[in-house]
């Protein structure tokens, strides 16, 4: 199970270094993990196991409807294998750190079955509207959960 945040750097050559309490769990199969685009603007982190269903399911919906083909697009499309190295790092390529507006600090938030991983600036947008959830109304199926 991945959570918690951490403030990690991009090295120069756009690589981020896996904390080592999630390694093993996060690249269980011969080192690969699985990186791609979220409609939020942030890239999802996935070991490959938890990734294959997901990406089954959204390959499984009809190219004919607009908003599921685009869907296709974005989490297939961006889709990308990449192998954590002998000092665990894995290489996020151009295109997603482009999408993802990816500098030198970045934020790995853990999501339970995968990280997302945002911008700086993404994450503090993130917070803010987060905080803002806390003083309205709480979305359906959490009004009964106590903490």
């Amino acid at each position: 199970m991945f959570q918690g945040a951490a403030a990690l750097n991009l090295d120069a050559k756009g690589r981020l270094a896996i904390p080592a309490r999630h390694r093993d769990a996060l690249a269980i199969e011969d080192g690969l993990v699985v990186l791609t685009a979220h409609p939020h603007g942030c890239l999802l982190v996935y070991p490959v196991p938890a990734w294959i269903p997901i990406r089954d399911l959204v390959l499984s919906k009809s190219s004919f409807d607009i908003q599921s083909a685009q869907l296709k697009r974005l989490l297939v499309g961006f889709a990308q294998e990449e192998t954590l190295d002998a000092a665990g790092r894995v290489l996020i390529a151009p295109s997603l750190r482009r999408f993802a507006e990816l500098e030198k600090q970045v934020w790995l938030v853990g999501q339970g079955s995968h990280f997302e991983l945002w911008s700086d600036a993404g994450w503090q947008q993130q917070q803010e509207a987060m905080f803002a959830l806390a003083k309205s109304d709480l979305p359906g199926g959490f009004e009964s959960l106590a903490l």
